[in-house]
C-alpha cells in the first residue's frame, strides 16, 4: 500500500513553445470576440435577439473576467449591423408651453434641422427689419394712423360745438376729456365750479352729466376708429411681413415634407413670427430688454450622426454613474437675482436617451447605489418611455421654480447588467418584478478549458493588448509562460483562467520589465520576472512568518519524529496575495468520556466548517475502532500558537494523524506536512490552495535546508490542480523534496509513521506491527484503566452497604 512521491512531470502542466507557429505576436491577428465564455454568449445572443418586452440581460461573474469591456466590443459588433436610430428633439409647444415637444427624426436630420432653424432665426432678423424699414411703409402706416386721427379730431370737434351751444365745454385734461360748465365764453376751473350756489351747481351738474355721457359715446367710438387703425396697420404689417418670410418657411417645409411632425410645428412658427414681428426688430435706445427668441431654438437632446468613415450602427453606451439624472436626463436651471427658471432648452439627455435602440450596459453595484435611480429603470422599462422629471419629483430637491413636463419619448433599449451571483439572487429573491424585468441571465465562468485553441486565444488576446496599448509584443515563449500562469490563475492544470484583467496586468508588466532590458520583444524571461517582482511587492506578510519561524518564534519543526504533533498547512490571502504556512496542531489523549474536545472550538476561534469536520472524526474513530466495544477516550486537539479564527475543514486529516499517534504512541515525521479532508470512512477529500500549501511549507524547508526526507501529503484528487513553481519541481527532481498524492488515511499514517496501517482480519483484529493494532492498543488500555477504576468504585459501595445492613441488624 506504501504511496510512492509524485514525479516532477505530475506537478505542473507546461506549455511547449514549439506548438506555436508564430515567432511574435506582433503577426496575430488580434481577438474580437469573448474568450472562453461560450455559454455566455450564447445567453446574450439570445437576449439581444429577442425582441419581446422584459429579455433584458443580467451577465452573472466573478470581478476581473473583463466583462465590461469584453461585452462593449462584443456588442458593438452585433451594432455595426443594425440600422442606426432616429435623433431626438426638443422643440417649443405653441399651444402648451410648459409641455415641450419631442420629435424623432432620421440619424443626422436633427443636426440639420437645428441648423436650418438656427439660418432661419438669423434670416428673420436680418429681413424683417430691412423690410419695415422702407419710405413706403411708413407712408403707409401713417395714413392710416392720420386718417383716423382725422376721423377722431372732427367727433371732438363736432361735440364741442354742439356743447358750447349749451354753455358746455369738453377740455382736454390730464385723466382724458372732461365735460365743464362755462362762464363768459370760458370753461371753468373745478374751483370756480364748486363754489357756485348749490342750486345752481345741482342744474349745472345734472347738463355736465348728460353731456357726459355724450363725450363717452364720442370716446368710445374713437377707441373703436384707434383700434381699427391698429388692427389695419397690423394687417398691413402681416402682409408686408408674409410677403418677406413666406419664401424661407415654404423652402424649409419643402425641405421636411416628408416628416410629418415638422410641417404643424413650422406652421405654429410661422404663425407666431407674424404675431411676434417686433421681436425681430432692433430694440429702442430707451429699452433695455432683449427678445427672446430661444422658443425658435431646436434642442438636439439625441444626434445619432456619425462622421464619414465611422462604423454606423446602434449606439453601444457603458454609463459607469447611473445616478437618476444621469440615466434619465435632466432640466437644468438658471438662476438670475434669486430666482430660478427653466427653459426647454435646458433639457439635458441621459444615457437612456443615448442608447436607445441599441444598449446600456451598467454594473448593478453601482445602479444599486443609487435607489432612486434603480426604482426610475424599472419604471421606465414597464412603461417603454423615458420621462425626465424635475428635481423635486425625483431626487427630493426642491427648486422653486416654474417647470416643465416635457413630452415622454419611446424607448426601445436593451439594458445589460453586469453583477455577481450574489447580486443576481438577491434582486431575483427580494423584487418581484426583477424576473420580469430581466429575464436572461449570462453565467460568465471564471475558467475555460485548456487546449491548443484557448491557448492560442491567449496569444491572440496578448496581441490586442499589446496593439491597442502600445506594448511590446511577446514572443512565444512568453506566450507560454502566461499561458501556464493562466493555468496557476484557476490552480488547474487543464483549464485557463478567464480573469483576464488579471492577465492584462501581467503583460503590461512583462512590457515594462521587457523595455526595462532594451528587449524590443518580451520573453519568458521577462514574464517571469513581473511575476516575482509581482510577488515581491505583495509578500511582506509571508516573509513575516518565515522570519518569525526561523528565529524560533513560531514553533514549526521540519525534522524528527514526536508523537501527536504534526505540520498542518493553511493559506492566509490578504486580498492581493495568498500564501501557504505551517501550523503545528497537536493532539493529547487521556481518560474520560469526553471524546474530541476542539480546544480551538471552545475559545470561539473556528468555524462551522472546521467544526463540522472535526466531528468527523468522531464517526471515523467509531467506525473504526468502536464495532465491537465502546469508545471509552478523552482527546484534545488544538492549533498552537494560533490567535485568528480558522475556518475549513482541510486540516481534518492531519487532526485525525495526531488523535491516531497520541493513542498509538507511534511518532509522526515532522518533516512531512499534510493537508486534506477527511470523510468517516477515512476517504482523503479535495481541499483548495493546494499550490500555495506545499510551497508554503517548501520554502520553510528551504530556508532551514533541504534534507531529502521532507515532502508534503496532499488528497489524490488534488493532482490536477497542481501548478507549482519551478523551485519545486527542480527540488522534487534532485529528491531533494516529495510530495505524495493519497486516497486515504491510511496511506498517509504509513508516509507519517513508518509502519504498516493494518487490515483487519475475519474477527477485525489488526495485525500486531501496524498502525492500527496500536490505536487499538491504546483505546483498550484507556478503557480497561477506566474500568478498574469503575470495579474498585463498585466494591466499595458494596462494603458500605453491607457495614450499613450490620448496623442497622445490631438495633
Amino acid at each position: 500500500m506504501l504511496v510512492t512521491p509524485l514525479s516532477p512531470e505530475n506537478l505542473r502542466h507546461w506549455c511547449n513553445a514549439d506548438q506555436f507557429d508564430f515567432e511574435t505576436t506582433a503577426v496575430l491577428e488580434p481577438a474580437t470576440a469573448i474568450i472562453g465564455q461560450p455559454r455566455g454568449i450564447r445567453a446574450i445572443e439570445f437576449g439581444i435577439g429577442i425582441q419581446s418586452h422584459g429579455y433584458n440581460v443580467f451577465v452573472v461573474g466573478e470581478t476581473g473576467t473583463g466583462r465590461t469591456a469584453a461585452l462593449e466590443h462584443f456588442l458593438k459588433e452585433h451594432a455595426a449591423s443594425q440600422p442606426v436610430p432616429n435623433d431626438w428633439i426638443y422643440v417649443h409647444n405653441f399651444k402648451t408651453t410648459h409641455r415641450p415637444r419631442a420629435i424623432a427624426l432620421p440619424a443626422g436630420m436633427g443636426r440639420k434641422f437645428q441648423e436650418a432653424m438656427e439660418q432661419l432665426i438669423k434670416s428673420l432678423q436680418k429681413t424683417l427689419p430691412d423690410t419695415f424699414d422702407t419710405d413706403a411703409y411708413r407712408e403707409a402706416a401713417e395714413d392710416i394712423r392720420r386718417r383716423y386721427k382725422e376721423e377722431r379730431n372732427d367727433l371732438i370737434e363736432a361735440l364741442r360745438s354742439r356743447a358750447s351751444q349749451d354753455e358746455m365745454a369738453v377740455v382736454s385734461s390730464p385723466s382724458g376729456f372732461i365735460v365743464m360748465p362755462m362762464n363768459d365764453s370760458k370753461a371753468m376751473t373745478a374751483e370756480e365750479y364748486q363754489q357756485l350756489p348749490v342750486d345752481t351747481y345741482q342744474e349745472l351738474e345734472k347738463k355736465r352729466q348728460v353731456w357726459g355721457e355724450e363725450l363717452d359715446e364720442i370716446l368710445r367710438q374713437i377707441r373703436e376708429r384707434d383700434e381699427a387703425a391698429s388692427e389695419q396697420v397690423h394687417s398691413m404689417s402681416q402682409d408686408v411681413g408674409k410677403n418677406a418670410i413666406t419664401y424661407y418657411f415654404d423652402e424649409l417645409r419643402t425641405q421636411y415634407e416628408t416628416y410629418p411632425d415638422i410641417a404643424p410645428y413650422l406652421t405654429e412658427v410661422y404663425d407666431d413670427v407674424l404675431d411676434n414681428l417686433s421681436d425681430f426688430f432692433p430694440p429702442d435706445q430707451d429699452d433695455d430688454r432683449e427678445p427672446d427668441l430661444r422658443r425658435y431654438e431646436v434642442n438636439l437632446l439625441v444626434n445619432n450622426a456619425t462622421a464619414e468613415g465611422e462604423m454606423r450602427g446602434a449606439p453601444v453606451v457603458v454609463e459607469l454613474n447611473p445616478r437618476y439624472s444621469d440615466l434619465l436626463g435632466r432640466m437644468e436651471y438658471d438662476t438670475q437675482q434669486g430666482s430660478s427658471s427653466t427653459h426647454f432648452t435646458n433639457i439635458k439627455a441621459g444615457s437612456l436617451h443615448r442608447a436607445n435602440g441599441g444598449y446600456l450596459i451598467m454594473n448593478v453595484r453601482d445602479m444599486l447605489a443609487h435607489r432612486h435611480a434603480w426604482e426610475a429603470l424599472k419604471r421606465t422599462i414597464k412603461a417603454s418611455e423615458i420621462l425626465i422629471q424635475t428635481p423635486d419629483r425625483s431626487d427630493g430637491n426642491q427648486v422653486q421654480a416654474r417647470s416643465l413636463d416635457p413630452e415622454p419619448i419611446p424607448l426601445r433599449v436593451k439594458i445589460v447588467l453586469i453583477g455577481t451571483s450574489d447580486y443576481y439572487y438577491s434582486l431575483f429573491n427580494r423584487e418581484e418584478d426583477f424576473s420580469q424585468l430581466f429575464k436572461v441571465k449570462a453565467e460568465f465562468d471564471t475558467v475555460m478549458p485548456r487546449d491548443a485553441e484557448h491557448e492560442l486565444a491567449y496569444a491572440r488576446y496578448i496581441a490586442s493588448r499589446c496593439r491597442e496599448e502600445n506594448l511590446r509584443h511577446f514572443d512565444r515563449t512568453a506566450v507560454a509562460k502566461l499561458v501556464e500562469y493562466g493555468s496557476r490563475l484557476c490552480d488547474h492544470q487543464q483549464k485557463l483562467s478567464t480573469r483576464l484583467e488579471q492577465i492584462a496586468d501581467i503583460i503590461r508588466e512583462t512590457s515594462y520589465w521587457a523595455g526595462r532590458e532594451q528587449r524590443e520583444v518580451a520573453t519568458a524571461v521577462d514574464v517571469q520576472r513581473a511575476l516575482d517582482e509581482r510577488r515581491d511587492r505583495a509578500n511582506l506578510d509571508e516573509e513575516y512568518t518565515l522570519r518569525h519561524i526561523a528565529e524560533g518564534l513560531l514553533f514549526i519543526d521540519t525534522t524528527g519524529e514526536v508523537v501527536g504533533q504534526v505540520n498542518g498547512l493553511s493559506v492566509l490571502d490578504i486580498g492581493d496575495y495568498a500564501f501557504g504556512q505551517p501550523g503545528r496542531i497537536t493532539a493529547r489523549t487521556y481518560k474520560g468520556e469526553r471524546g474530541i474536545i476542539n480546544i480551538d472550538r471552545e475559545v470561539d476561534l473556528t468555524g462551522p466548517i472546521h467544526h463540522k469536520g472535526l466531528l468527523t472524526l468522531t464517526g471515523y474513530l467509531g467506525g473504526q475502532y468502536a464495532q465491537e466495544r465502546p469508545l471509552s477516550i478523552s482527546a484534545s486537539v488544538t492549533f498552537e500558537q494560533n490567535y485568528s479564527s480558522i475556518e475549513g475543514d482541510s486540516a481534518s486529516s492531519a487532526e485525525l494523524y495526531v488523535i491516531l499517534s497520541s493513542l498509538s504512541k507511534l511518532p509522526i515525521r515532522q518533516g512531512v506536512a499534510v493537508t486534506g479532508s477527511v470523510n468517516q470512512r477515512g476517504e482523503i477529500q479535495p481541499i483548495g490552495g493546494v499550490n500555495e500549501k506545499v510551497e508554503g511549507f517548501f520554502t520553510v524547508c528551504q530556508a532551514r535546508g533541504l534534507t531529502g526526507d521532507q515532502g508534503v501529503i496532499i488528497p489524490k484528487s488534488n493532482l490536477s490542480y497542481l501548478m507549482l513553481s519551478e523551485a519545486v519541481i527542480t527540488a522534487v527532481a534532485e529528491g531533494q523534496f516529495h510530495i505524495w498524492a493519497i486516497k486515504s488515511i491510511d496511506e498517509g499514517v504509513e508516509i507519517l509513521m513508518n509502519r504498516p496501517a493494518g487490515e483487519p482480519d475475519e474477527y477485525g483484529d489488526y495485525p500486531e506491527n501496524t498502525v492500527h493494532h496500536a490505536v487499538v492498543e491504546g483505546i483498550l488500555m484507556l478503557g480497561r484503566d477506566g474500568d478498574d477504576d469503575d470495579d474498585d468504585e463498585e466494591d466499595e459501595e458494596d462494603e458500605e452497604a453491607l457495614e450499613d445492613e450490620l448496623v442497622e441488624s445490631e438495633k
